[in-house]
């Protein structure tokens, strides 16, 4: 049996991510998970029960709270841990793919660092000493990431989007793979401590500023029949929530229970940010439900227009407003949504990768 070892950036958040590395432990039970830091709390409660292997960093605890803190150490903390396995499988936005190993390295790439070559965008523009830093960095740490993608033996990207980013990037030419919607109907529902009445909208974001939740929140203020549900936590979370109306409510951290309940009891989703994968309307269709997202990166690759979610041009206020309107007066078809997202199973996900994993152990 071939040997696989797993290795991702750090787990210390729930996002699409984390879910992909869930994915990528189902694929091939027992494989241990290596990762810079490790905070049970704050991650899914999943990866209690696979073998996680986190570095010298997660002794750290500031840094298991804050992990952008250790920003100037995670590229010498993978580079120094070694891996043995027939093949080492790295789910990576910035850091795993330069995990130390001599066994062939495939690497699953969520997208080339944001902070590394889109850093404006991944900032939203602001001057900290976070962004100084960066700065400072930036140079040693671009030499250090096209080094570690030169050490793959293959690339694989979740989208087409980030295909075209990894050949501008690196010059490498990589296989898409979509990952799976991580979260289905199946499953125990609770609704969140709030009181909320069905026929809301869902916008389910990490609360950065490249992922537009402001535009979102500004569309609902001229919505006067329509009513928005943001989940997610970040360092905008209390700025959005000082400019929004009575229309909107912030869940914040939510777990899965939760977070299927208000899938079930959405009118739709929408997302305007520039995702790398849009994971988020796949998660929606299961439950038969639509999106309303940007015209734009992973977007084009999991939403079918017309027939799973609408697109809007531009990540404003007015072009989401119009087209939220738009999705919420059509009938839309659940058992077409749910087919679509049957598309994109955990099985043929997982199928693919081991078929990925097989042909590169046999390579040696």
């Amino acid at each position: 049996m071939t040997r696989v070892a797993i290795v991702h950036d750090y787990l210390t958040q729930r996002g699409g991510a984390e879910r992909v590395a869930l994915a990528m432990a189902r694929a091939f039970p027992g494989a241990p998970v290596y990762t810079s830091l490790y905070d049970k709390q704050s991650t899914f409660p999943e990866f209690q029960a696979i073998d996680v292997r986190p570095t010298w960093l997660n002794r750290i605890a500031l840094l298991r709270g804050r992990h952008r803190l250790a920003l100037p150490l995670l590229a010498p903390a993978f580079s120094a841990t070694t891996v043995d396995a027939d093949v080492v499988l790295c789910s990576t936005s910035g850091w795993a793919h330069g995990i130390g190993t001599s066994s062939p390295k495939v690497v699953y790439c969520h997208t080339p660092a944001r902070w590394l070559y889109d850093g404006h965008r991944y900032l939203g523009g602001r001057i900290g000493i976070g962004a100084l830093s960066l700065a400072m960095l930036r140079p040693s740490l671009v030499r250090w990431d096209r080094q570690s993608a030169r050490s793959a033996r293959r690339y694989l990207a979740n989208s087409n989007v980030v295909k075209d980013r990894i050949r501008k990037v690196y010059g490498i030419e990589a296989d898409v793979l979509p990952p799976p919607p991580a979260l289905l109907p199946e499953g125990h529902q609770r609704p969140p401590d709030e009181v909320l009445e069905p026929g809301f909208f869902l916008c389910v974001a990490r609360l950065l500023p490249y992922k537009n939740v402001d535009a979102v929140v500004e569309a609902f203020h001229a919505l006067t029949t329509e009513r928005l549900v943001v989940v997610g936590t970040g360092p905008e979370a209390r700025r959005l929530a000082s400019r929004a109306s009575a229309r909107v409510s912030f869940a914040g951290a939510v777990d899965d229970d939760e977070l299927r309940w208000l899938y079930a009891n959405c009118s739709g989703v929408v997302a305007a940010s520039f995702e790398d994968y849009g994971l988020t309307p796949l998660e929606a269709a299961s439950f038969g439900k639509p999106a309303v997202v940007l015209r734009a990166g992973g977007f084009l690759d999991t939403v079918d227009e017309g027939s799973t979610g609408l697109f809007f041009a531009q990540p404003d206020a007015g072009s989401i407003g119009g087209t939220v309107r738009a999705c919420a007066s059509r009938a839309w078809d659940e058992r077409t949504l749910r087919g679509h997202a049957e598309r994109f199973s955990q099985q043929r996900f997982a199928e693919r990768l081991r078929e990925v994993v097989r042909d590169e152990a046999e390579r040696c």
